[in-house]
């Protein structure tokens, strides 16, 4: 998502911003469905015709149209994922839920945008951001118990 932000500001507005700036642009603007005010944000960079410093403002909605395409990527993943999900096991999906996890899971409305698109309960865990790792850390506590599921 940082690279089509990027690629998009220096497209639409020929201004060359960093990857940092770029994810400050996800975190402060990026949105998946668009819910309330439009939010705006300034932001600095290289103007790529004079090589001048430039301030300039974008906004959520533009934002969300550049990381249009990972958004869409993230529901078509879900979607297969769904498709493979043992018949066993699609009964919980829809009693539960999907439970969001990661950095992604952090992009404002995701959880509504997929919601949405898949009719199912779409939540986050409490935390994101280290809830992928805990998990990997009490699997390899299980390790053993992990070969006989797979085997």
């Amino acid at each position: 998502m940082d690279q089509e932000i990027l690629q998009h500001v220096k497209r639409k507005y020929n201004l060359l911003i960093g990857e940092t700036t770029a994810e400050l642009i996800k975190i402060t603007l990026g949105n998946a469905y668009p819910l309330g005010e439009t939010e705006t944000m300034m932001i600095k960079g290289r103007d790529l015709v004079t090589g001048i410093p430039k301030t300039l403002e974008v906004n959520s909605d533009e934002i969300r149209e550049a990381i249009q395409e990972q958004i869409d990527a993230i529901l078509e993943t879900i979607k297969v994922a769904l498709e493979q999900t043992p018949p066993e096991f699609a009964g919980d999906i829809v009693d539960r839920g999907i439970v969001l996890t990661g950095g992604g899971a952090l992009l404002k409305n995701l959880d509504h945008f997929l919601r949405l698109k898949t009719g199912l309960p779409i939540m986050l865990t409490e935390d994101p951001l280290s809830t992928v790792v805990l998990g990997s850390g009490k699997a390899l506590e299980e390790i053993e118990l992990l070969k006989d599921v797979l085997s």
